[in-house]
């Protein structure tokens, strides 16, 4: 059953947040905060490009699974990129990143370039909307 006020989605498995949500809940829409490379121990994962993408893209889709939601459900993603010719670069490989962790679905995109994140050392942050059936829909105890 849909929310009636925004509930916060934090799930355990990512780094506890601080001053922010993964995720707000409204309804059965889950708006899902800008996610980087970060991993449990709150470090930006080593690699480059395609492994911060997996990183970043993984921390959004836990945060959509923690109520129920699937990547078919993504509505709208941002990307933040620091260098977008090295996205570019590497766009078959992080399409292949994508369609492994979310099959053939494209939502609306778009990529965005900046000079800087949060972290010195992040390249990418991904953030987006999704929309989960009620049927599926899991509300977490605020």
């Amino acid at each position: 059953m849909p929310t009636s006020s925004p509930v916060p989605v934090n799930p355990a498995s990512l780094p506890a947040p601080s001053g922010y949500s993964h995720g707000t809940l409204a309804g059965n829409t889950l708006y899902l905060g800008g996610q980087t490379a970060l991993d449990q121990d709150m470090r930006i994962v080593p690699g480059g490009i395609v492994e911060q993408f997996r990183q970043a893209f993984s921390n959004v889709l836990t945060t959509l699974a923690e109520v129920g939601g699937e990547p078919g459900d993504l509505v709208s993603i941002t990307i933040y990129l620091t260098d977008i010719p090295d996205y570019q670069a590497h766009g078959r490989e992080i399409g292949a990143v994508w369609r492994e962790l979310a099959g053939p679905v494209y939502p609306a995109m778009a990529g965005i370039g900046t000079t800087g994140l949060w972290q010195p050392e992040a390249l990418i942050e991904i953030l987006g909307v999704a929309v989960v059936p009620d049927e599926r829909l899991r509300v977490p105890q605020a």
